[in-house]
């Protein structure tokens, strides 16, 4: 199936529709995710037999470059249930069935949402300021503080994890698992009220002695960096679909310049478009190189994930160049669109006035540039001395 079969112009321009209130509002895309829930749309990753679509990474991020040109914070939330479909996919195409239950639960309407971000934690996936204290039952019980919980008014099922810090001989032990909407011992803040992706939702998520059942715990792994098959999954899926949605606003706003140029008038050039003004062209045809150059980026790391291509220690660099390569690169197009489209643009509730807002979140998310760079010179240069 093709991204227009699976998201059809129809679809798509409801939720281009809805956008801007969602934003004004600063409200969850409650409609848009019922209509991508009933179009099959969560089911991506989710295997044909399990009711899903069974396909693979590269079509997911093709799909969510689509829904961002409508939605940038609707395809943005979205994307942290498509992270856990996809980690569950990856591994699984690499014989690791520990997350068949992620998919069977998602073909049965579950959504997923990702719990893992702590304030002040830059180690990210390799320790974490949540207290994991275990239970007699092989359970644990979860207690911290995490931020940025996209789709926090929606999730029915959130990945979550913490330190047990006793583990190990007292070196520690990282215990992911998921945690049920149903479950006591969690709290969701009303904190969301930014700048912009404001429709996702993110908003910070208590955890107040939550309980994981131990057939929910699914990896307990050392603290530190480490080449575990999960890590891998998490940083392919996340890095690859965060570059697929900065894409897709890229492709958007980069859209929206063209239609500008056309549209409007130049009193210098006797009353002719902008799109025979030489200035103009420059930014349009540099716009359209950049977008060029990200496109077939995505699309190769993608399919490399697929393909089970074996990158070795290069992997880690690939995908968090990317990350940064596409969140930068939409920033620089729609700072042309916003120049190539004149003062209109510069007003509340036009949509690259809201573009503009939205795609300044892609520094925040990880890797950022500090991190990604010492990842990719680490990978070139060895670590630093200590």
């Amino acid at each position: 199936m093709t991204p227009e079969e699976i998201l059809p112009d129809e679809l798509l321009e409801r939720i281009r529709g809805r956008a801007a209130g969602y934003d004004q509002d600063n409200s969850f895309f409650h409609e848009d995710l019922a209509e991508l829930a009933a179009a099959g749309y969560l089911k991506v990753f989710v295997p044909v037999p399990d009711g899903g679509l069974g396909l693979g990474l590269e079509a997911a991020a093709a799909l969510q470059r689509r829904l961002a040109t409508a939605a940038p914070a609707t395809a943005l939330a979205v994307n942290m249930h498509l992270v856990w479909t996809g980690v569950a996919h990856v591994l699984a195409a690499r014989g690791d069935d520990s997350l068949g239950f992620v998919l069977k639960e998602a073909g049965q309407g579950e959504v997923f949402a990702f719990g893992i971000s702590e304030a002040g934690n830059d180690s990210m996936l390799f320790d974490s300021g949540t207290t994991a204290a275990p239970q007699d039952d092989g359970g644990y019980s979860f207690t911290g503080r995490k931020i940025f919980t996209s789709l926090s008014p929606g999730w029915s099922r959130l990945g979550i994890f913490g330190k047990d810090a006793a583990a190990r001989n007292g070196d520690g032990e990282l215990v992911f698992g998921f945690i049920e909407r149903a479950t006591p011992g969690h709290e969701t803040l009303t904190d969301w009220n930014t700048l912009g992706m404001r429709a996702s939702q993110s908003n910070t998520t208590l955890l107040q002695g939550a309980m994981v059942p131990a057939e929910r715990i699914f990896r307990k792994l050392p603290v530190g960096p480490n080449q575990d098959p999960l890590i891998f999954a998490i940083f392919a899926c996340f890095e690859t679909l965060l570059a697929a949605v900065y894409t897709g606003i890229g492709e958007r706003a980069f859209t929206l310049a063209v239609e500008a140029a056309k549209r409007r008038s130049s009193a210098k050039y006797g009353g002719r478009s902008y799109a025979q003004d030489p200035d103009i062209r420059w930014k349009i045809a540099g716009a359209a190189m950049a977008m060029d150059g990200i496109q077939p980026q995505l699309a190769s790391i993608a399919h490399d994930v697929d393909a089970l291509v074996d990158h070795g220690p290069q992997w880690f660099p690939k995908l968090v160049g990317l990350k940064i390569r596409a969140t930068e690169n939409a920033r620089a197009v729609v700072d042309t669109a916003i120049r190539v489209s004149g003062g209109s643009s510069y007003f509340r509730g036009s949509e690259l006035e809201r573009l503009y807002r939205d795609v300044l979140a892609g520094i925040f998310h990880p890797s950022n540039e500090e991190s990604a760079h010492s990842t990719v010179a680490n990978a070139w240069l060895g670590p630093l001395e200590q």
